[in-house]
């Protein structure tokens, strides 16, 4: 993979595959005539900048044309991390099925980004990235290895109506759901903990005892009138929580390029608007956000560094076997001949030290004060500044895979 370097392209641009690797970038027409004529109203190619300019209008406007363009620009992260992943464990899932799943989730990488502290959004995202497709991993093995039966077991209360909200039933369904699979729990419970995910089908006689005992709470427990539960309806209303609950754990990725729903032309792209502007002033604040964040985010850099540089020996080999070697916490303790929790409380030791003296600097030079809420976004601030730290090169292409 070659990087793009023009600003119109980073921003416009998508990756092609050709079966589970790179083979070139791909424009998008209107994504590029967006950024084209931005650049010429504005004239400005700092990449730095279109990251506040659509991150402002992302959140002033929540314009889908902003997630477009983050899409766009992310593609490398998400990529070589995609890449990285599959590298790194055994699983049926492709890079591609991997990238899909990550640039998908954009949203959640703009929700929590934020560039208060001078943080970078390619190492916020390559983290994020990754922590997405790892719990697709982890989800997508719970809901292979489960029947339907040991997957309604798994399932939380919560999970289940988000599941059936997103297969789309409506409020009266899903209230007529959920207390069927309560009655089921009640009274279907696995012999033993380590098997449930092999659970199988109720017989009659427990479905009968399951839709007797659903009729008796109904009357009491449901806001209106539903149908009687049969044996038989019983069963199937338990098999479709359990299908939107699978669904819901391991969608199937939309592209934007896709044809609109029950259209043969057009395509999502085609639903977007750039129906928006900058005053000049508006500019100006830009610019100088900019300026500003690239400053507080060397602030931020020399603090840490100098911070770092006090710590004693065995906490700096322990920060560069955890971020750089990437060695897992049970991996760093047989190095070092401690328990894997003695290495957890270290680690933990080492990044409250760190924060606090984020937290001091905040406090001193941009006078916010520390509430919980942005203490967790200094955390995540913490966690990305200490991989880029550690992995300079993490988003540059592995010379074998060079095209």
């Amino acid at each position: 993979m070659y990087s793009r370097q023009d600003i119109i392209q980073i921003f416009s641009t998508f990756v092609q595959f050709n079966g589970d690797t790179f083979d070139r970038w791909v424009a998008d027409p209107k994504l590029r005539r967006s950024m084209q004529n931005c650049v010429a109203n504005l004239g400005e190619e700092s990449e730095s900048f279109w990251i506040i300019y659509w991150h402002r209008i992302w959140q002033l406007q929540t314009n889908p044309i902003a997630v477009a363009h983050f899409a766009a620009y992310l593609q490398e992260v998400c990529y070589w991390v995609a890449r990285k992943m599959k590298m790194k464990v055994s699983s049926q899932h492709s890079v591609a099925d991997f990238f899909q799943t990550a640039i998908a989730r954009i949203d959640k990488v703009l929700r929590n980004f934020n560039p208060q502290f001078g943080t970078n959004l390619k190492i916020y995202a390559e983290y994020t990235f990754s922590n997405l497709i790892k719990d697709l991993l982890r989800k997508h093995q719970e809901v292979d290895i489960s029947t339907d039966w040991g997957l309604l077991h798994k399932v939380s209360q919560k999970r289940l109506i988000e599941s059936l909200k997103q297969a789309g039933y409506n409020s009266q369904i899903i209230e007529r759901y959920v207390l069927a699979w309560n009655c089921f729990l009640q009274l279907y419970a696995p012999q033993d903990a380590a098997t449930a995910h092999k659970l199988v089908k109720p017989d009659d006689v427990k479905l009968q005892v399951i839709a007797q005992v659903y009729n008796t709470q109904s009357l009491s427990q449901l806001t209106s009138t539903h149908p009687v539960a049969t044996p038989e309806s019983l069963k199937s209303w338990l098999l479709a929580c359990a299908k939107a609950v699978r669904f819901f754990q391991y969608p199937t990725s939309v592209s934007l390029d896709v044809p609109v729903p029950g259209q043969e032309t057009g395509e999502l792209l085609d639903l977007l608007t750039d129906n928006f502007s900058e005053s000049g002033l508006e500019e100006i604040i830009l610019q100088e956000e900019a300026e500003t964040l690239a400053l507080r985010s060397s602030e931020v850099s020399q603090i840490l560094s100098e911070t770092l540089a006090q710590l004693d020996t065995t906490s700096q080999v322990i920060l560069r076997t955890y971020y750089q070697q990437e060695l897992t916490q049970q991996q760093i303790a047989q190095q070092l001949g401690v328990k894997q929790y003695a290495v957890s409380r270290q680690l933990t030791k080492i990044k409250k030290t760190l924060l606090m003296e984020l937290a001091q600097w905040s406090q001193k030079a941009l006078h916010i004060p520390v509430t919980s809420d942005v203490i967790d976004s200094m955390s995540n601030s913490l966690e990305e500044w200490l991989i880029a730290h550690y992995r300079p090169l993490v988003l540059s292409s592995p010379t074998e895979f060079e095209k």
